[in-house]
């Protein structure tokens, strides 16, 4: 990239080969700026169009920019060691040894997993000793909640402020270089969930206070939407590539995942998302980009040679919608305009159920035909961190139900993704937790939260667990308690997965009325019952590779006899 603007040369903090150090801010609004250092106030040259710079030598590595006589962090910011109101401190990180190579994602198994509650001590150190069981157990990828920088010690990380910054609680940046490393020595990819739709409130005014970050244009349901089509929006649209290349070129991650990109709004002749895979790919062809996309639009992950903005894979919603209502029978909210066995077949061949058709609880058409892209392009899950952490009570799916869903999951043809301790049957919830710094936002979380379900479930408002009380995210943690069956199970699932063929299934069946489901994928049959009643399924093999049942099921007459809420792979 030509560095013909002043904004697309490296913004923030950047340690020279000669031991100085280059600071560049972009701050349009300030009528003055400095740089606050080593008890130093240094002037800022004008780069032109609202950038200021300045190269200086450097004993402590803390600093702040001051803003019309203000102390504010640098929006680009890579290391908070004392909080989003504290200072910036300056971040050399060591060259990393050899690079990593990631999986191809016809053989990836994502692992998503918050940091705070992965471990007692919630690091990214104390992560580490558990990186080899994941490992062993067939998992080649673990995908991190946000960690940029966010209010207070522990939280979701979807209100981080300083997008670039490592979250000083869970040990700051070094500390996540040395999970990254330990992760790549495991054999396990690194995905970091990354949040560019919003920042957290509490730090919205000391963006705004260098330039326009946001823009009136749009809302989002979290706050303010940024700028990345307004007025000026090119340094803000330079601020997040910087930060999305950053993670992967600095810190060696191996991709990231962009958080609900249909809160992103961008007109501009390349959307924003777009740009954050060529940059990403451009740096290093293997890393992924994985959107969470509430868009249906196979257009997401169509390669740009097709008009597509060339994310690697999205995220598989209707695909969970259409399993969970069959292995629970919930029906509430957006689960209404599911709960057919015809919604899961159809979620087996691509996972957009609704790809043009009426959606009742949209009241409209909603979504596109994706049949022209590949099934590896979508991640698959029955639990995330959404569809646990957003129920009222962050349970997890019901004990009876697991086994039956990881079958679903695991030996489908998306790549398969768990969620933190589902593969031994955590019972402990994952809960919507905070600890947010200003009162005012974190009343207006608390009662955000309670009115979320007062106004739908019959819940009083005394009930739902307080976001803000140190319980909640303490009840969070991991037990490491399970079912040894399952964790058997799981085994098996990961280590067959391996025998299917990739791409696409061969053959779609199923009998809504009995509530079975079949899908041929080679020389491979998988039924499954999601009646309360055992079933006959027909089947071409008359071998069992695995069943979720205590017991092998019984053949008869080209029908494989399964037990209630069950499953079978037969060869």
């Amino acid at each position: 990239m030509s560095p013909e603007y002043p904004w697309e040369r490296p913004l923030g903090a950047r340690p020279l080969p000669d031991g100085r150090v280059e600071f560049r801010v972009w701050a349009p609004r300030a009528e003055s700026i400095s740089l606050r250092i080593d008890g130093r106030e240094l002037g800022l040259e004008d780069a032109g169009y609202g950038v200021y710079e300045t190269v200086t030598e450097v004993r402590n590595g803390d600093y702040f920019f001051m803003v019309d006589g203000r102390e504010l962090p640098d929006p680009c910011s890579r290391w908070q060691p004392r909080g989003i109101r504290g200072p910036s401190r300056i971040l050399d990180l060591l060259p990393v040894r050899a690079r990593f190579q990631t999986p191809r994602r016809s053989e990836l198994v994502i692992y998503e997993l918050h940091i705070g509650t992965f471990s007692d001590q919630g690091t990214f150190d104390a992560a580490i000793e558990h990186l080899s069981g994941l490992a062993e157990l067939g998992i080649n990828a673990i995908e991190i909640m946000p960690v940029a920088e966010f209010p207070g010690d522990h939280g979701w990380g979807y209100d981080g402020v300083y997008i670039s910054a490592a979250q000083s609680s869970y040990g700051g940046p070094h500390e996540l270089a040395d999970l990254v490393a330990a992760a790549h020595d495991a054999g396990l990819a690194v995905i970091l969930d990354v949040v560019y739709n919003h920042v957290g409130a509490s730090g919205t005014p000391a963006l705004e206070a260098f330039g326009p970050y946001f823009t009136d244009k749009y809302s989002t349901p979290w706050g303010s939407a940024i700028n990345y089509d307004d007025a000026e929006c090119d340094p803000v649209r330079e601020w997040v590539l910087q930060s999305a290349t950053g993670w992967i070129r600095d810190f060696h991650i191996d991709g990231l995942r962009l958080d609900a990109i249909h809160a992103i709004f961008d007109q501009s002749a390349e959307h924003i998302v777009a740009a954050v895979a060529r940059r990403v790919h451009e740096i290093r062809g293997d890393a992924l980009v994985i959107a969470e996309s509430g868009l249906n639009d196979p257009r997401v992950v169509r390669d740009r040679s097709v008009g597509g903005w060339g994310c690697d894979a999205a995220w598989a919603d209707d695909f969970h919608h259409a399993l969970r209502t069959l292995v629970t029978g919930e029906l509430d909210g957006y689960y209404a305009d599911f709960g057919s066995v015809a919604d899961l077949a159809k979620a087996w061949h691509r996972p957009f159920v609704h790809d043009g058709t009426y959606s009742p609880f949209r009241r409209r058409r909603f979504g596109a035909p994706a049949n022209d892209v590949p099934a590896e392009r979508f991640v698959a899950f029955d639990q995330d961190h959404d569809q646990v952490g957003n129920r009222a009570f962050g349970d997890r799916l019901p004990g009876p139900a697991r086994p039956l869903a990881a079958f679903c999951t695991l030996l489908s043809p998306y790549v398969p993704m768990l969620f933190m301790g589902e593969e031994y049957g955590e019972d402990a919830p994952f809960q919507f937790f905070s600890d947010h710094i200003d009162p005012g936002i974190a009343e207006a979380t608390r009662e955000g939260r309670r009115e979320e379900f007062a106004s739908f479930a019959a819940f009083s408002k005394e009930e739902i667990p307080d976001p803000q009380d140190r319980a909640t995210f303490e009840r969070s943690k991991l037990t490491r308690q399970g079912d040894e069956k399952l964790i058997r199970l799981y085994a098996e699932l990961l280590a067959t997965r391996k025998r299917l063929p990739p791409g696409d299934v061969d053959a779609i069946e199923f009998d809504e009325g009995e509530r079975w489901l079949r899908v041929r994928r080679g020389g491979f049959d998988l039924t499954m019952n999601f009646a309360t009643e055992p079933r006959r399924v027909p089947c071409s093999g008359t071998s069992i590779v695995l069943t979720t049942a205590a017991f092998d099921p019984e053949f008869e007459d080209g029908h494989v006899q399964l037990g209630p809420m069950s499953g079978a792979l037969i060869a």
